[in-house]
């Protein structure tokens, strides 16, 4: 899958985040990457200061970075639609960590 056509689907899946959701998100990026260089199979990653630990003194920041690795979600899935369905979920998991969520409860609510 080319790198145009993955951004596609990333820019989509943020398309189905709900708005009331989207418009509470603050200072954040999304970005694709290849492969995180530490973690080759590490699905996404979010970097920065979830906004329940954001305090009164948070300002002057770089934006947080969600990154979604293309080349990690290519190797686990075989097919587009296993492709479209993997990146929803990483771009899900990885906002729900900018509002504060712990993998912990993401697997509770099932999107580990």
């Amino acid at each position: 899958m080319s790198r145009a056509r993955f951004e596609e689907l990333v820019s989509d899946a943020l398309d189905e985040i709900p708005p009331e959701l989207t418009r509470l998100m603050d200072n954040v990026v999304v970005l694709v990457g290849d492969r995180d260089p530490e973690e080759p199979s590490l699905l996404g990653l979010y970097e920065g200061v979830a906004l329940t630990e954001r305090g009164w003194d948070y300002g002057g920041h770089l934006p947080d970075r969600i990154l979604i690795y293309r080349q990690a979600l290519l190797d686990i899935c075989d097919t587009e639609q296993e492709i479209v369905d993997e990146v929803a979920v990483t771009v899900v998991h990885e906002i729900a960590h900018h509002f504060g969520i712990d993998d912990e409860r993401l697997h509770d609510l099932g999107w580990a």
